[in-house]
């Protein structure tokens, strides 16, 4: 069953990268890298189970961490063309 799970993840994480890659607009692109990092923290979730190994809830808790503060950094970008930290 988790094959099942981590097949259907993986499928996700293609299509959302094609919307990154070919989406219409900045904030399509935006949301869809947003999506992206949560299918993927999912991802490492499910290999945890897989592989019964806490190390990779530890590296999905970091990434899922620093692709908030990514989609933030780059929503702010490219609603002012600069960032006004």
């Amino acid at each position: 069953m988790i094959y099942l799970v981590l097949w259907g993840l993986g499928l996700s994480a293609l299509l959302g990268f094609w919307r990154v890659i070919v989406g219409p607009t900045v904030p399509d692109r935006i949301v869809a890298a947003d999506t992206l990092s949560t299918i993927l923290t999912t991802f490492l979730a499910a290999l945890a189970l897989l592989f019964d190994n806490t190390v990779f809830l530890d590296v999905a808790l970091a990434f899922a961490v620093l692709s908030f503060a990514d989609v933030l950094i780059m929503a702010k970008y490219f609603e002012h063309g600069e960032l006004h930290l």
